[in-house]
């Protein structure tokens, strides 16, 4: 693996956001962590505001030629905070939920680099940004699933239906969806969402090592494969995340109206 830039020559992003840590290598590698206070990721309000803003900066940052997305511990985000989140059920705190959730999902794909994600271990809680990286390294102990909108009673409108249909297929993620199912990491590789499964502790070195190979050739080649790969995502993000988080937001509102 290569040396780690000194923290003096990080920018000043890297160290902004609580839930988000962020390394860079000397030839322009740089992993995203998810955690909470060091350890497995909680998904909360903040996570939910800070991550598209940090893939801005990343966006932005030219020194940034790969990215890798991973969790903490053994597993990638299993947890979710939903009070942090506001009162879905008022459209104000909906409306600052929409822009953020459209944010994030459409900077992530329109990502002007590679990116990889290194899945290690169980994702329940926006399994999304693990499934829409270019390759996905998972561990075996992976289990993919969406825990939070059908617990919650709301539509999974927010670009997981997107997602999963693209990773999947649509009558698979229609049933897994409809079923509140989950697969796993072997089940995602035979079906094409998933390209390599290792042991948990190759996870990471593995994901990181692709990166490498990808960081050393010329930026603008990887740069325009990450446009020209990702045009049919974008475009099906451009046009389903405004009404997939509409209709989201009215089950949201529906929840204050009825209790069964």
């Amino acid at each position: 693996m290569k040396e780690l830039v000194v923290s003096e020559q990080n920018p000043s992003y890297f160290t902004a956001f609580e839930n988000l840590a962020m390394s860079r290598t000397s030839t322009g590698v740089l992993t995203l962590r998810f955690h909470t206070g060091g350890g497995p990721a909680t998904f909360t309000g903040t996570t939910h505001t800070d991550f598209p803003r940090a893939l801005f900066e990343i966006g932005e940052d030219r020194d940034n030629r790969v990215l890798v997305l991973t969790g903490t511990g053994d597993r990638f985000m299993t947890d979710i905070d939903g009070p942090s989140l506001g009162d879905i059920t008022k459209p104000a705190q909906w409306d600052r939920t929409v822009a953020e959730g459209r944010r994030v999902l459409q900077r992530l794909v329109d990502l002007e680099m590679p990116v990889i994600a290194a899945v290690n271990g169980p994702v329940s809680v926006h399994s999304e940004y693990a499934l829409l990286a270019d390759i996905v390294v998972a561990a075996d102990t992976t289990v993919f699933s969406d825990f939070p909108h059908l617990t919650f009673g709301i539509v999974p409108g927010d670009g997981i239906q997107i997602a999963w249909e693209e990773a999947l297929g649509v009558n698979r993620a229609r049933h897994l969806t409809l079923t509140q199912g989950s697969f796993t990491a072997e089940q995602a590789e035979r079906w094409g969402a998933v390209a390599e499964v290792h042991p948990l502790d190759k996870v990471l070195p593995r994901a990181q090592e692709l990166a490498e190979t990808l960081a050393a050739k010329p930026q603008l080649l990887t740069r325009y494969l990450a446009v020209t790969l990702r045009q049919r995502i974008s475009r099906r993000m451009a046009e389903g995340l405004q009404v997939g988080m509409a209709l989201e937001g009215l089950t949201a509102a529906d929840l204050a109206h009825h209790s069964n």
